[in-house]
């Protein structure tokens, strides 16, 4: 006889997460050096550093063919217009694999020393893939719905397999990045077509979330979802069960007098919901000067404060990070912005011990 039990499910403990207090980096460095970069992100995110990426290195280094370097059973090359589908992997993929081998053996010699009990890593997102990436025929991979799902199931695929080898290289527990800067122009229908007479049509953001729900779930690791665009779509982000969202809190829409309540309550919002944000607070760039610790403190605790949050709790609710990637910078202020995501960390955990915001 079946034996029902009527007691209700008990609900799943939360996934635990990163230490409160921390900051780490976007993902992207300057220089063609990986040895140099994983000791930059070990040295100033010993918390939580996340693997470098080096796009100066050409054809395999850039965000999207490293992503396209783990996708299972399908194969990309590149062509004048960018990446495109084809039958066989060629020498194209074969540079990002190798690559990305070279770049997990510095990451692991690097955290060997350090032993963190958590890591990051970047891929870009299924919908900024998808719109980056062309079909044979030349249009982008976004145009087919079939294509898409393909696609994301081959990233999804790739990922777990990319995950659980990075966690048994460095013995961490390992955060996935997904990069998705192009998801307001693939919601907002405003990408062009191949002839560059039209635009793709819109995808419907139920559609774009329902596809990152389905790879967040996938490959059962905590999820941030990166999108540093203008007006990125918090709420749709939010609701996919990311671990966190990843913005670019120098945006006008979010910071100072331009902050904008639409903005602001979506933040709000998801802070209430429990989803932290990985808040991108440092210039990509070197600044004329230097800012000051309080002065970059200062727009974490504004927000907290405008959204009627204890400062406190921003050791939880946000990490500080630079505001997108620092292929840009120079190797200084790189250097320097991971230093200072490191410090602003501290300061979200102890409020009370910054110093005043700088009144020069």
């Amino acid at each position: 006889m079946e034996v029902v039990d009527d007691a209700p499910a008990e609900p799943a403990a939360p996934r635990a997460l990163w230490p409160a207090g921390v900051g780490t980096g976007v993902g992207s460095l300057p220089g063609t050096d990986v040895r140099e970069a994983c000791a930059l992100v070990t040295g100033e995110n010993p918390e939580f550093p996340a693997l470098p990426e080096l796009p100066a290195r050409g054809v395999g280094a850039d965000m999207v063919g490293r992503t396209a370097g783990l996708l299972v059973d399908l194969a990309v090359e590149v062509v004048p217009t960018g990446w495109r589908v084809t039958a066989h992997p060629g020498r194209d993929l074969r540079r990002a694999r190798d690559l990305m081998s070279g770049d997990l053996d510095a990451f692991d010699d690097a955290c060997d020393r350090i032993r963190p009990s958590w890591v990051k890593v970047q891929v870009t997102g299924p919908w900024t893939l998808a719109a980056s990436v062309e079909l044979a025929a030349g249009h982008r991979v976004l145009t087919d719905r079939g294509a898409v799902r393909e696609f994301a199931a081959s990233l999804t695929e790739g990922l777990r397999a990319h995950v659980a080898e990075v966690a048994q290289r460095t013995g961490a527990t390992v955060v996935v990045q997904l990069d998705e800067p192009g998801l307001p122009a693939v919601l907002a229908g405003s990408l062009p077509t191949a002839s560059g007479y039209g635009t793709v049509r819109s995808i419907a953001a139920p559609d774009a979330q329902d596809l990152l729900r389905d790879l967040i779930a996938g490959i059962d690791t905590p999820v941030v979802v990166h999108c540093c665009a203008d007006r990125p779509p918090i709420r749709l982000l939010a609701g996919t069960g990311a671990a966190a969202v990843g913005i670019d809190a120098t945006r006008p829409a979010f910071a100072g007098a331009t902050a904008e309540p639409r903005a602001l309550d979506a933040i709000g919002e998801t802070w209430d919901s429990g989803v932290p944000l990985f808040l991108g607070l440092l210039p990509g760039t070197a600044p004329g000067r230097e800012p000051a610790i309080g002065d970059l403190a200062r727009i974490g605790y504004d927000l907290a404060d405008r959204l009627g949050f204890d400062r406190p709790r921003l050791a939880r609710l946000a990490v500080p990070t630079p505001a997108c990637g620092l292929a840009g910078a120079t190797p200084a202020w790189a250097h320097r912005a991971l230093a200072l995501s490191r410090e602003l960390g501290k300061a979200f955990a102890d409020p009370d011990e910054v110093p005043p915001a700088d009144e020069r």
